[in-house]
């Protein structure tokens, strides 16, 4: 990657990464197209690859970028005295809505970057992929478990909250209109009621 494009000014910074990731949302690596990437943007052709090089590079980038972004929301909105495990999911949640504003596609990016097939890409955001889940899991292992009920499986708690953000992110993507609001309001109300029935 060519370290000017970040001499750009940020909103066509902005604009380009919005572009990519909506594009690689919706595609997945293989398909994506970098013709309808420049046409999302509204840039030339050749600025992509006189920044990024390939696709692929287009992809590590924006892999990596989205990452770091997640991971510093997080930082800022995670307090580190919270112990409560449906209170750190809703900071979690919290710090994913902030980064929706922005940019409204990185969520859905990051999520289907784990379902990605292409061997190639996968090799070269292995490390960031490995760093995100390493960062997630710390976050995570502040959770008091001691609250839940008897005979509840707190990993199993863990996949369905991650199951029903995602679902929730995915059901609008699919619809075309991402809104961070109306997001985080349905996945609170999901946690709360997980909450309400699962603590003793």
């Amino acid at each position: 990657m060519n370290d000017k494009f970040f001499n750009l000014k940020r909103e066509k910074q902005d604009r380009f990464i919005n572009a990519s990731l909506k594009v690689f949302s919706e595609n997945g690596y293989q398909k994506a197209s970098t013709d309808d990437i420049v046409r999302e943007a509204g840039i030339s052709k050749g600025l992509l690859f006189h920044y990024f090089g390939s696709k692929q590079g287009l992809y590590e980038f924006v892999y990596n970028y989205s990452t770091k972004v997640l991971m510093m929301e997080y930082s800022d909105n995670v307090p580190l005295f919270q112990t409560d495990f449906f209170e750190l999911q809703k900071q979690i949640e919290v710090a994913k809505r902030n980064v929706m504003v922005s940019y409204p596609y990185m969520n859905v990016f990051v999520n289907q970057a784990f379902r990605e097939e292409s061997k190639d890409v996968l090799d070269v955001v292995a490390d960031s992929m490995d760093r995100y889940s390493a960062g997630l899991a710390e976050i995570y292992a502040k959770a008091d478990i001691s609250k839940f009920k008897e005979g509840v499986d707190p990993s199993a708690i863990l996949k369905m909250c991650i199951f029903v953000a995602d679902g929730v992110l995915n059901e609008q993507f699919k619809k075309g209109k991402v809104d961070s609001e109306a997001y985080y309001a349905e996945v609170e109300t999901y946690l709360e009621l997980l909450k309400a029935n699962l603590y003793k």
